[in-house]
């Protein structure tokens, strides 16, 4: 990686993936063009397509070319002709798990804040949400969907094995001790402590950690209590850390937070490789429409901006999103009455990165429902 030059592997993979991928690779472009680096995209499949394609929902080209890359940015993955036959035994959420694992992206880190603009959209009260900024930090390479797995034959018993060691836990729980240090000094260990030995083993390496963080506050909270927190009252959470599937089903109810699913970024972070995508599954239900919203991806790719330690640029993309939400151009999904499709909403970002208040769009038309270039 050097300082203005940058590998990027591309993995739009299924469903709604290729359109919202598409809308970051055409900002990468400016924001390229702006702060003069150099992007080289090359593409792999993944998933579904890679199945339909290829046989293996992770082929071997893919991964090496993840390997080889500087960054990852991937789209979505998932089929419903996989989800609705419980018999598959090859499905694309395979080829994920397989990538997560074999890249060793160990700590998921997925923000979540709300935006004024868009407060009347959530579900939630408005002095509920308001305020609300949270980083969870999932474990994202052992836990129970990576344990053995069995099926009786007859389908008669399955199960699926939860393990956690020592190494597992330890490198996640200090990226969020560090993450607290520069927010508001709170670290929430979400488990099942009560009940479940991996828990039990998670609350002890936490409180060894904390002596290590003594600025920074600890506390622990069952995931049935917190996944009630969550609604009740947000804004009591910083930073949130927990293992893997308690941070997948967490991380997922906290969208509704903010107002749709279609705003939730990530980054998934190990030692020498990370990989950035929207939160959000393949809603296949959407494709072809020009209707999916691209915020989430695209907020990803900020998050990768920073992870290539380009942060002036990633601050950048932050301000024209933000920009874009405040003058409502955005899909169906946040503005029914004048919905802008995945396309124009990524015109709009890119446009401002590259222009900012000079930009091409006039910004008043905007505000009484035209979209008047001028």
């Amino acid at each position: 990686m050097s300082n203005n030059y940058f590998k990027i592997a591309v993995l739009p993979g299924d469903g709604i993936g290729p359109e919202v991928v598409n809308e970051s690779v055409k900002i990468l472009k400016v924001i390229g063009e702006v702060f003069q680096c150099n992007f080289q995209f090359k593409y792999g499949v993944v998933g579904a397509e890679a199945i339909y394609q290829t046989g293996d929902p992770l082929p071997e080209k893919t991964l090496e070319l993840c390997k080889d890359s500087d960054a990852v940015l991937f789209g979505a993955i998932g089929d419903p002709s996989f989800d609705n036959n419980p018999d598959a035994k090859v499905r694309p959420e395979q080829g994920l798990l397989k990538l997560r694992k074999e890249l060793g992206l160990f700590a998921n880190i997925r923000p979540l804040k709300t935006y004024s603009s868009l407060i009347e959209k959530s579900p939630l009260k408005k002095e509920i949400i308001e305020g609300t900024d949270i980083q969870i930090f999932r474990e994202l390479v052992s836990g129970i969907y990576f344990g053995e797995k069995f099926t009786e034959e007859k389908g008669a018993y399955a199960y699926d094995v939860c393990k956690y060691s020592r190494e597992d836990i330890i490198p996640i729980v200090h990226m969020a001790f560090q993450e607290a240090q520069k927010r508001k000094n709170k670290v929430t260990l979400i488990d099942k402590a009560n009940v479940l030995d991996t828990s039990r083993l998670w609350r002890k390496i936490c409180k060894e950690v904390a002596q290590d963080y003594p600025g920074v506050h600890l506390d622990f909270m069952f995931v049935d209590n917190a996944a009630m927190q969550l609604i009740l009252n947000p804004k009591q959470f910083d930073v949130i850390v927990t293992e893997n599937m308690f941070g997948d089903i967490i991380s997922d109810e906290a969208s509704v937070i903010g107002g749709s699913i279609g705003l939730l970024p990530s980054a998934s972070i190990g030692d020498s490789n990370a990989m950035f995508e929207p939160i959000h599954g393949s809603y296949p239900q959407a494709k072809g429409k020009g209707i999916a919203n691209p915020i989430a991806s695209i907020l990803s790719t900020a998050m990768m901006l920073d992870y290539l330690q380009l942060e002036q640029a990633a601050n950048k993309l932050r301000e024209s999103v933000e920009h874009a939400i405040e003058n409502k151009y955005v899909t169906v999904d946040l503005n029914a009455k004048q919905p802008y499709s995945t396309s124009e909403v990524g015109d709009f970002i890119a446009d401002y990165i590259k222009f900012s208040e000079k930009s091409y769009y006039n910004f008043e038309n905007i505000k009484i429902g035209k979209s008047t270039i001028v």
